[in-house]
């Protein structure tokens, strides 16, 4: 209950209106349930003869209003029975039941009408808020989780929410205030019968809730396992290529039957435990009926005067009545034990820290071509406190407006080097200077407006040409985006699809051959116009005639432009201002081309490597 009453308070807060308006109704919707029952003592005692009192009309505003609007009713009633025969009066009494009835279906209908709203508001809020967190996260996040199991938190466990939370939320506000009602009308009627209530209906949440408990831990569980199969399906699929090319299928079928083994075995104790709610509620109601039935039969048969025979069947008529609220109120806790499941998963991406934050005063990053544009003082850098050092006492600067190429074995800290830069991570130890400022100290969408990135993988969109290319400028016009394709050496090949611009790119650009999808990432960093430019790799994954079309294009991007370059293939940097070479996290060398083949030392042993 504890973790329902956080949940509500973080998300249905904003529906508080709505919320108020459904429990309103519910207060009416038990009260006419109650009314409605309680013809039965009036047509039993003066219908059927049991109790036939003499009643006189009293002034409405004399004594006990409840006592005075009761004797006013008999004595109509009685009126009607004396002047019209009984026939009528049940007909009149017919009549104010199907009244009341309409009022209760109402009221009971308004109920849920003003809690659908909330449903779907906080389901909608709650994916909202994952995928905000996503998308905030660092990507050193993702490389500690499994992006299948990441799908499955946002889609099967948000649906699990939905299914259970969300489905039982009029239940868990309509049940309770029905239980309260009729334990009232109890009481009321007669307080020695309602004790065994209160010592009965304990007991049953007691034993419900134990079952509960273990069925929440029990749904955790399952929720686990079916992200890991979500998970096996989503790398099977980006992989099939190398399953099949190392006649690995047997492996993974193999692998992904124990998954599902796995995933029916806690499955089927899931929902038997689920199912032995409705079971083991109806035997535990059944055994407080008869207890209750025996005490009340008790006092009625020794003559005592504690509640005569039509109030006995009055106040049994509400107890059975409370015994279905009561037994709904226990399977719904299972249900919502399920959802609680689900939404610990999900907290576990919104709970999640994000250490890249803004500062609390930011500074402005100047608008000029400051020298140097990229400085890394100092620069230490471990994976999660990793004893690894990746980044070694870095030193470097970058002038405004220069090349300055990036080479080395694998390994050796090159992409993460260049990944401080936009703070995809913060250094360990040191400072990462942009324009003067440490990059800590601006604003995150600040300094990563000033950078364009190209990177060996062109991470592309289902989408068309155009919004492709214009990705992240709201504002770019047709004109614009023309003239970055033509820049990128693009827009011929793309006039020369079916639509255009139109035309869609399928998953990851799927349709577009590597060198095209790398001119169409190329195009959307020069419509970004960006002052740093991070090149990673651009050219490595390309055939000899791509990577020619795509160096055109880079070389364009490039002009006049403080730019960063990552490659292996040492062809294309040779005309760079100056190159670094990095070693085991340690920049080794430092100089222009022909200074380091001079030197004779790590950049010639690759140059003649790459040759």
């Amino acid at each position: 209950m504890k973790d329902f009453i956080r949940f509500l308070k973080r998300f249905a807060r904003p529906y508080a209106g709505t919320l108020a308006l459904s429990i309103f109704f519910n207060l009416l919707n038990g009260l006419m349930t109650v009314f409605s029952f309680a013809f039965i003592i009036p047509i039993l005692q003066v219908i059927f003869g049991l109790e036939r009192g003499e009643y006189s009309f009293r002034p409405w505003t004399s004594g006990d209003p409840v006592d005075t609007i009761t004797n006013n009713f008999y004595y109509y009633t009685g009126h009607i029975i004396d002047t019209q025969g009984a026939s009528k009066a049940l007909a009149w009494l017919g009549f104010i039941f199907i009244v009341m009835t309409l009022l209760k279906v109402m009221t009971g209908y308004f109920s849920e009408y003003f809690t659908i709203p909330m449903r779907n508001g906080v389901v909608r809020d709650i994916r909202n808020a994952m995928y905000s967190k996503i998308l905030s996260l660092p990507i050193g996040y993702f490389s500690g989780e499994r992006k299948g199991d990441i799908m499955a938190r946002m889609s099967g466990d948000v649906t699990e929410v939905e299914a259970s939370v969300m489905s039982s939320l009029h239940a868990l506000f309509r049940y309770p205030i029905l239980i309260v009602i009729y334990l009232a009308t109890m009481i009321a009627v007669s307080w020695r019968l309602t004790i065994f209530v209160f010592v009965l209906l304990p007991v049953m949440g007691w034993v419900m809730g134990k079952v509960g408990k273990k069925l929440k831990a029990q749904s955790l569980r399952t929720m686990q396992i079916g992200g890991q199969i979500l998970a096996t399906i989503e790398e099977s699929l980006g992989g099939l290529r190398i399953i099949k090319a190392f006649n690995a299928e047997r492996q993974m079928d193999t692998r992904f039957r124990t998954e599902t083994l796995s995933y029916v075995k806690s499955a089927n104790a899931m929902l038997r435990r689920q199912a032995l709610a409705h079971p083991m509620s109806e035997f535990l109601g059944t055994i407080a009926v008869i207890v209750v039935l025996w005490f009340g039969g008790t006092l009625i048969l020794s003559g005592s005067s504690a509640i005569d025979a039509a109030s006995f069947i009055f106040y049994m008529t509400i107890f059975y009545s409370i015994i279905n609220p009561a037994k709904d109120l226990s399977k719904t806790g299972y249900t919502v034990s399920k959802g609680m499941a689900a939404l610990a998963r999900i907290d576990k991406i919104l709970d999640a820290e994000n250490p890249i934050k803004n500062p609390e005063k930011p500074k402005e990053l100047p608008s000029g071509q400051e020298s140097p544009a990229i400085e890394f003082r100092d620069v230490t850098f471990s994976y999660d406190g990793d004893q690894r050092v990746v980044l070694d006492h870095i030193n470097l600067a970058v002038p405004s407006g220069k090349t300055v190429a990036i080479v080395g074995q694998s390994g050796s800290g090159k992409s993460t080097l260049v990944d401080l830069i936009p703070r995809f991570y913060d250094v360990t130890g040191g400072q990462v200077l942009v324009k003067g400022r440490d990059v800590r100290e601006v604003k995150v969408c600040d300094l990563r407006g000033l950078m364009g990135n190209v990177n060996q993988e062109a991470i592309l969109f289902n989408d068309t040409f155009r919004n492709n290319i214009a990705f992240g400028c709201d504002n770019a016009t047709q004109a614009d985006i023309e003239r970055a394709a033509k820049i990128a050496n693009a827009h011929d090949f793309i006039m020369s699809t079916p639509d255009g611009y139109d035309t869609m790119l399928g998953d990851r650009g799927c349709r577009l051959s590597g060198g095209e999808r790398q001119r169409i990432s190329i195009a959307r960093s020069i419509l970004k116009n960006p002052d740093i430019l991070i090149l990673d790799e651009a050219t490595s994954a390309l055939d000899n005639e791509s990577e020619r079309l795509v160096q055109e294009a880079l070389d364009r991007l490039m002009r006049d432009r403080t730019t960063i370059v990552i490659a292996h293939r040492l062809s294309t940097i040779v005309n760079a201002d100056f190159i670094c070479v990095m070693r085991e996290g340690k920049i080794v060398e430092k100089g222009s081309h022909a200074e380091l083949m001079a030197l004779g030392g790590d950049y010639a042993r690759l140059r003649a490597l790459s040759s």
